[in-house]
């Protein structure tokens, strides 16, 4: 069962709160590179995207969840596990589309199909599907508007003693007090996220699987 719940957008530290999380007890969290590595689920995302959630099978073995996939499906799932926690994570707008544009527009297909197994050949959610995760990423302005009126959208449909607004660069002890949970004697995890992506991307590129092994 979640017992958290990651609502901010891709490029706002998602990788680094995913290993703080299970650092901290309350992983695995499913991530958008946990999706990536199980081509086994993809099926039970389709069937979220159909508006047919079965969430119990979606999360099964899953404490928390930040990121894509789970993050198109924010406010289901801050309904559906009422007594989550909640975390927006969030960054300088500006920095986070450039973020963007590095990672995901630059890996993005030929028709701005996003950089998700399936979504080129459309077997995985149709164009609206995907917008419901982040408006058109193509032009700035209309992405930035997006990202901000995300964060005010989940500011105003949570409630406060249920959310953190957080930057990860605030370390582990706004998250830990918003957890009730010891801070650990170690640094907070700051991972690259965008050379994460980057590797992630070259794993499943279409090279990467026609290639014989060496």
């Amino acid at each position: 069962m979640l017992e958290s719940i990651g609502v901010g957008y891709g490029r706002t530290g998602t990788l680094s709160l995913k290993t703080a999380l299970e650092r901290l007890g309350f992983g695995p969290c499913y991530h958008a590179v946990e999706f990536m590595r199980h081509p086994e689920h993809q099926a039970r995302w389709e069937a979220a995207f159909r508006s047919n959630p079965q969430w119990a099978e979606v999360f099964a073995g899953y404490r928390s969840t930040v990121d894509f996939p789970g993050t198109a499906f924010w406010r289901e799932l801050v309904d559906a596990y009422p007594e989550a926690k909640v975390i927006l994570t969030v960054r300088d707008p500006q920095e986070w589309y450039a973020s963007m544009r590095e990672t995901f527009l630059a890996a993005a297909g030929p028709g701005g199909q996003p950089p998700i197994p399936g979504a080129g050949d459309g077997s995985f959610g149709k164009v609206e599907d995907w917008s419901r995760m982040m408006a058109d990423l193509q032009d700035e302005h209309t992405a930035i508007a997006d990202f901000k009126r995300h964060i005010e959208d989940v500011r105003s449909y949570v409630s406060s003693h249920r959310l953190l607004v957080y930057e990860v660069r605030q370390g582990w002890q706004p998250l830990c007090d918003f957890l009730e949970v010891r801070v650990p004697d170690e640094p907070f995890p700051r991972l690259n996220d965008s050379e994460a992506f980057k590797d992630l991307m070259a794993q499943h590129s279409p090279q990467q699987s026609t290639d014989p092994p060496a």
